[in-house]
């Protein structure tokens, strides 16, 4: 199990936030941490822990006032360590290569390949032949509908369900279609109050390519519990609960648990 670093950007700052939250009207999320450090700042402390494969993800919409701070911030991380980080928020086919071009590894999409709530296989085909199936990154977090027990894909920042239930066959299926998968479990995001066991259990069964879950982890027994129900498979990212971003799990912690 690898520590995926995240470095995730809103209004042109460095945060935390509890993913549910999160509105593109006024731009507004609940705030767990905002750092006083710049998006560069983190893209070399990740590289000097010898950490790669993270994500950027730039949580504004291009519409928003606030698109090009971000950014800009995402724009100085992926040039302080190019060909080090994934970068995901807004990628469509049309500016997908220009982030490539700036240093990014691989793109992250989910909004831009859904549509009407389905898998728009058009938009997926035309990101292929962009930037080509190993620079491409299918972002698949989900969320539970009230009352029910399966995950369904979310889109537009975890805002929108789709009707696509999140199983091991729409993981076949997408999988001929992308390097990897990066799953937030949006229900607990940001939140270091446990992980979603069913979900990780379920992607720990499956056999692919490689796969990021992130979201609820906030102690070392909730590391010790994914890496158990995800059978040593899954990669991990933390936010919130790390003490670089005011949370109580040491850094240096939990890269010795995801190491062992």
């Amino acid at each position: 199990m690898r520590f995926r670093p995240c470095i995730d950007i809103h209004n042109g700052k460095v945060k935390q936030i509890v993913g549910g939250s999160l509105r593109d009207q006024g731009d507004q999320a609940k705030e767990n941490f905002v750092s006083e450090k710049d998006a560069g700042f983190y893209a070399d402390f990740y590289e000097e822990a010898g950490l790669r494969g993270g994500h950027i993800i730039m949580l504004n919409p291009p519409g928003s006032s606030y698109y090009e701070a971000t950014r800009t911030q995402a724009l100085q991380a992926l040039s302080c360590q190019p060909g080090k980080w994934q970068i995901g928020g807004g990628i469509r086919t049309e500016n997908a290569a220009e982030f490539l071009d700036a240093g990014a590894s691989h793109v992250i999409v989910t909004s831009y390949v859904f549509r009407d709530g389905q898998i728009f296989y058009e938009n997926l085909e035309k990101l292929k032949r962009e930037v080509g199936r190993e620079h491409l990154v299918l972002d698949l977090s989900c969320r539970r509908r009230e009352g029910e027990n399966f995950y369904y894909i979310v889109t537009d920042r975890w805002q929108k369900f789709t009707e696509v239930a999140l199983c091991p066959e729409i993981l076949e299926e997408l999988s001929g279609s992308c390097a990897e998968f990066l799953i937030h479990a949006a229900d607990v995001e940001g939140k270091a109050g446990g992980i979603e066991e069913k979900l990780v259990s379920m992607l720990g069964d499956w056999r692919g390519i490689p796969v990021t879950y992130a979201g609820g982890v906030g102690s070392c027994e909730d590391l010790k519990l994914l890496k158990r129900l995800g059978q040593n498979h899954l990669d991990v990212t933390v936010g919130s609960a790390l003490d670089l971003f005011g949370g109580k799990l040491p850094f240096e912690q939990v890269l010795k648990l995801c190491e062992n």
